[in-house]
């Protein structure tokens, strides 16, 4: 056992090592960006009650805001461009069709443009205000680096790039290679997942029809097919009802109880199950499920995923609305 706990701390030390490197080469992104930019009042401050605010009568918005960073970072950077209105931004993409959470951000946006106009950017506003809800649900507090400027360049078909909900593994690595995060930092960014939710149109093969063998994909635990076929999703239910990701009792949780789902058996989408399925990230699934790095990790690619393709210095604008270029 000795030689099994000694190797994680060493990749522990090493993400973490890793992580530091990462911190300082965001290119103008800072610790306290904000500082001073806002007269009397902390910009970090005023994103971070909002949030409380938030979360203390919708614990869902840690999941939307999550889901909101990755599908805005993921697709063309960290630019806000999943924000823009119009009929054929990103936001009318069916990849983001499940999106939720705007209204918050607009909401946030329109307290910090009483108290400084024209400072603070709508790509800044989705990455304090996740790391905040991370933060009060459960998940590990960390630091964020700021100064994002806000993209003016939206089309749906950007979309297009994101993981779908069946994509297979090796085809998710390369994907995420192409972003220059690795299998582990795709992993640990699955680990999101532990707060979402899909719907039972999404599943309804795996359930009943996989592959079209009329029968339920055999990769899922048939005590668990048998419970989400009889409660949540019945043949012929006249709702589309929602699914947990995770355990339900842990549901608005940020914890590694995904992960040990995904090793009973229970994970509900494709890409979910594949995952502890897959030789290439098995052992990762099952390092974050029985070890107590999944936060470190956790914080650790997210951060990573919020450094992607950022604009800073005159690059973009700092929008009035988040909904609208300027």
């Amino acid at each position: 056992m000795q030689p099994a706990c000694s190797g994680a701390a060493l990749l522990a030390a090493f993400i973490a090592v890793l992580a530091y490197s990462a911190a300082r080469c965001r290119g103008q992104l800072a610790d306290n960006y904000y500082a001073g930019k806002c007269g009397n009042f902390s910009v970090e401050a005023i994103i971070r009650d909002a949030v409380k605010a938030r979360l203390a009568w919708d614990k869902r918005m840690v999941a939307g805001l999550l889901h909101l960073q990755f599908h805005d970072c993921f697709v063309a950077g960290c630019d806000a461009s999943i924000l823009l209105d119009g009929p054929d931004t990103e936001k009318t993409a069916v990849q983001n069709s499940g999106i939720f959470g705007y209204d918050f951000i607009d909401d946030v946006k329109a307290a910090l443009e009483r108290v400084c106009p024209g400072v603070v950017s709508c790509a800044d506003i989705i990455i304090a205000a996740t790391r905040d809800a991370v933060g009060m649900c459960g998940g590990p507090s960390y630091q964020v680096q700021l100064g994002r400027r806000d993209g003016m360049v939206s089309q749906a078909s950007m979309a297009s790039i994101l993981p779908g909900p069946n994509v297979d593994v090796p085809t998710a690595i390369d994907l995420f290679a192409r972003k220059g995060l690795n299998s582990f930092e795709m992993v640990s960014l699955m680990g999101a997942h532990t707060v979402g939710v899909t719907h039972c149109s999404v599943i309804h093969d795996r359930l009943f029809n996989f592959n079209g063998t009329g029968s339920p994909d055999p990769a899922m635990d048939p005590m668990y097919v048998w419970i989400l076929t009889t409660y949540a999703c019945p043949r012929g239910q006249a709702f589309d009802n929602i699914v947990y990701l995770d355990d339900p009792s842990s549901i608005l949780l940020v914890d590694r109880s995904y992960y040990s789902q995904i090793m009973k058996r229970h994970g509900v989408l494709s890409v979910d199950q594949a995952l502890g399925d897959s030789s290439a990230t098995a052992w990762m699934v099952k390092f974050l499920a029985t070890t107590d790095f999944f936060p470190s990790m956790f914080s650790y690619a997210l951060n990573k995923l919020a450094a992607l393709d950022v604009l800073t210095g005159t690059d973009g604008e700092i929008r009035k609305s988040c909904r609208r270029t300027n």
